[in-house]
């Protein structure tokens, strides 16, 4: 299926999103979706403000969004509702090989160089990674399965005990999964916080015990992100902001674990080796999700164990992309939908 004046957003500079029609081709084995909802997820917004994410650097024009969801357009599977899977890995290096593709160095990736992502009216992307979605999940909800998929691999990370306590760190949408994880794997203390009044009293309704706002830095120091039982077990570091880590290094326990989540500006993370030293802290980063996240995010919202409403707070035809950009930038919200089939 070809697609002829289809509406695209493409960045070809820092800050600089140009919306223009365009055609669109489907290579053979690949199926033509007609986008309905996409998520502007924090490292879209790198690329947006830095025009790179880590050492990958914007090398031509690029259509980003990676948390996508949409409509079959043709063949088979025609009108079918799916939500993609946005890595589609080599399927043959050792990491593939043990069903560990997140690692894998020669994926390409929706929305990163040289692969566009989901930021226009119909895009092909390969049948095998778009997922059915049951009637219980509407088209925008479905854009938020991707974050779900990232947090759930992330919380598996942090290896969280029923009855353990837990610190997140940073309150946007994977923050405030992780809370929801995090009670329904039985946390007895979920301390939530965040520079964001709002995002704080998002996850105190999302399950968090305690909630933070921190107004400054002497403010956090005094209070080390602990919530009213003390140290923490494991904590969730999601803003990619080295206070942040601090916080989470000072909040968790002696012999305790942190996770990293969340993409440092500038590619770089520091924090004061003594305290985690001391501590002798595990600390572990995260990268996307495993193959099967997807499919259990997809569980877990059918079957009502987690709740994806209220996360979406904005919502822009893709005519405002750029706006829409500007919007999540601004963090005055959670979720920013962009809606490629809408005019309004």
């Amino acid at each position: 299926m070809t697609g002829d004046g289809n509406l695209v957003a493409r960045l070809y500079g820092r800050g600089d999103i140009r919306v223009a029609p365009e055609a669109v081709t489907a290579p053979p084995g690949e199926e033509m979706i007609r986008v309905e909802a996409v998520g502007l997820c924090g490292s879209d917004l790198h690329w947006f403000d830095e025009g790179s994410i880590g050492d990958a650097s914007l090398d031509r024009p690029l259509v980003l969004g990676h948390e996508f969801s949409g409509v079959i357009a043709d063949g088979p599977r025609a009108g079918e509702r799916v939500v993609a899977d946005p890595f589609d890995p080599c399927e043959r290096c050792e990491w593939c090989r043990a069903g560990r593709s997140n690692l894998c160095a020669t994926g390409r990736f929706a929305g990163f160089t040289g692969t566009d992502g989901a930021l226009r009216t119909t895009m092909p992307w390969p049948g095998r990674l778009l997922r059915a979605l049951p009637d219980e999940i509407g088209t925008e909800d479905a854009a938020l399965l991707e974050p779900l998929g990232v947090a759930l691999h992330a919380f598996d990370l942090g290896e969280v005990q029923a009855g353990g306590r837990v610190g997140v760190f940073g309150c946007g949408p994977i923050g405030l999964l992780l809370v929801q994880l995090a009670r329904r794997a039985g946390a007895s203390v979920v301390v939530a916080t965040d520079r964001l009044e709002h995002r704080v009293a998002a996850a105190l309704a999302a399950g968090a015990t305690d909630g933070l706002v921190i107004l400054d830095r002497s403010q956090s120091g005094a209070t080390d992100g602990r919530g009213s039982s003390g140290p923490i077990d494991v904590a969730f570091e999601t803003s990619g902001d080295d206070d942040a880590l601090t916080d989470a290094i000072a909040a968790v326990r002696p012999g305790g674990r942190v996770v990293l989540v969340g993409i440092p500006y500038g590619d770089r993370t520091a924090f004061r080796a003594g305290d985690a030293r001391r501590k002798e802290l595990t600390l572990q980063l995260s990268r996307r999700m495993l193959p099967g996240d997807l499919t259990t995010a997809i569980d877990l919202v059918t079957s009502g164990q987690v709740d994806l409403s209220g996360l979406i707070t904005d919502r822009l035809p893709i005519a405002d992309a750029a706006r829409a950009f500007a919007l999540a930038a601004s963090r005055r919200g959670l979720k920013v939908i962009v809606n490629p089939g809408s005019s309004v």
